[in-house]
Order: C-alpha cells, then structure tokens, then sequence
C-alpha cells in the first residue's frame, strides 16, 4: 500500500508540473442555451450569443461604448454622489454600501448622464449602471435623470435614457419615491417643448424606475426577453393567488400588449434610435450606403 502511494504521488507531481492553467473568464457560457464561446469574441458582438442569440448582461462602459457615435461623449454631473440623510443602517451602514459599490462598479452612481451622437443624431442622455447597487435609484440618480431632461430642453436636442433597474433605493426611504414624481415633471417640461424622447427598457427594468420615466418615453424599445415591470412576477403571483400567463413581462408579452413600441437587437439599437429621432424631430433620412458612395464620387 505504501509502495502504490508513493507512486502515485510521483505520478500526480510530474503531471502537475506539465499542467496548463487556463485563464479566468477565458470562455463564456450561455445562459440560454449553453453554448461556449469566448469571452473576447462575445464582447466583440456586444453580449450577444452568436448561436441563440440571447442577450447577456452589459457593463455600462460597453453600452455607452456601442450606442454611441466615437468620440462624441461628453460625461456631465460626475461630482454628484449620494449622502446618507436617514442615517440607515440594516446590516452594514449604507455609506458602507455606497463606497464598497464605488469600488467594485467603477462608477460614482447608479447612473451616468451626458451628452453625445447617436447614429448622428445630438442628444441629451443617460445611462443606468445596474452594477451599482442594482441601478436602484436614490436621491442623486433622480437628480442625474432629470439633468438629462433639462439638458435637452437647454441644448433643444432629444433624450434619450437607457433603463436597468431594481427600483427605488429603499436605504433613503420616500425621498427615493420622490424621484418618481420629480422625473416624470421633468420628462413632461420635455414634452412641452415638443422635444422627443426615447425611452429604452433594459433587463430588467421594474419599480419606481419602471413606474415613472421609463415608461413615459415618445417611443419605448426594449431588448429580446427583457424583463420590463413594477412588481416582479413572484410577487404578483403571490399577492394574487393566480397564475400568470406564459412570458408575463418580458418584452414579448408587453409588444403583444402595447406596453412597448418595439422589440430592438442590440446590434440595430443605435441606428434604430437615430433613425426614429430624425423622424420626430422632421430631420432627412439617413443617407444610405450606396448614396453615400454616389455623393462623395460627384464631390
């Protein structure tokens, strides 16, 4: 038994030393249907799995990176940062929470707002960082939100919002219900100029976020199988005691209802967008390729 042993452990020792180690997040696997594939080439299509098509979590960086035109974002309001008013404390104090959400997101808030091109169109607008704390919105994200509505009426160019959130920020209590109120009066000066908005409704988008601005938008794209809603279906279900049809608020149950416009691909969002916003605002069409071609070969 002792010789066997002894083997053994030589054995595992020269196998050791020819072992290859594989990087950490190398390969990426698919949520939907399983498929590896890697994490570079996935990035390179924006999250979107390549064989089914699912639509993966996006950090904020990348989503700013792929809906905006290069070189045309200007970040504002990165100064603002959320206080504690209430002083709350559950299991660890919420300034804690917020710092430790700092470090780990790589953003100042749940949010990000500035302004930019999108498919060559100017607008006023913003971002939702679900990686920090879950993109709930406190006292500081409902300032930064309407900021990108009073942007827009100042510079008389569209808004255009970006939403993934958990809800309302329960650690700042009714001054996060607040926001609610105070968005939408903002989104309505908006609408009083007669300037349009464009309201996208990321996975997920629910609560106060969902039950406010999000759902105010001129028009309102969201992505394949997004979950878009106030309460969750769990919750539903269990406040109602009944069962909930098939697909309940993901983004095709709510375009079969009427609750969104149009279910968009990441890859098309950007020109979709552009393209509607040239629409409200009476802009030309978008040149195509082909005349584009045509146009520089007569200049």
């Amino acid at each position: 038994m002792a010789w066997w042993r002894r083997k053994k452990d030589a054995l595992d020792k020269d196998a050791g030393a020819g072992k290859v180690s594989i990087p950490k997040g190398l390969w990426s696997k698919c949520e939907s249907c399983g498929e590896i594939t890697y994490t570079d080439e996935l990035i390179s299509n924006l999250r979107v799995c390549p064989v089914c098509g699912h639509h993966a979590i996006m950090s904020t960086a990348e989503r700013i990176a792929a809906m905006l035109d290069p070189d045309t974002w200007t970040e504002h309001d990165t100064e603002l940062r959320s206080g504690d008013p209430l002083g709350f404390f559950d299991s660890q104090p919420y300034r804690d929470r917020i710092d430790k959400a700092e470090r780990t997101s790589g953003s100042t808030e749940a949010f990000r707002s500035g302004v930019a091109e999108m498919d060559g169109v100017p607008v006023s607008v913003g971002f939702f960082a679900f990686e920090f704390m879950g993109g709930s919105m406190g006292s500081v994200v409902g300032e930064k939100v309407t900021r990108v509505f009073e942007r827009a009426v100042e510079l008389d160019r569209p808004a255009v919002v970006f939403s993934a959130s958990g809800g309302a920020r329960m650690q700042e209590g009714v001054l996060s219900l607040m926001q609610m109120a105070k968005t939408s009066a903002a989104r309505g000066r908006l609408r009083e100029r007669r300037l349009p908005y464009v309201s996208v409704a990321l996975h997920p988008t629910t609560g106060g976020v969902a039950a406010s601005f999000a759902m105010l938008g001129d028009v309102i794209f969201t992505e394949p199988k997004a979950l878009v809603g106030f309460a969750g279906p769990r919750v539903i279900q269990q406040t109602i005691g009944q069962e909930l049809p098939k697909g309940f608020q993901r983004a095709e149950f709510l375009l079969e209802h009427g609750i969104v416009d149009r279910i968009v691909s990441r890859h098309e969002m950007r020109e979709q967008i552009g393209t509607v916003l040239r629409m409200l605002r009476g802009m030309p069409a978008k040149p195509t390729v082909a005349e584009s071609v045509v146009a520089d070969e007569l200049a």
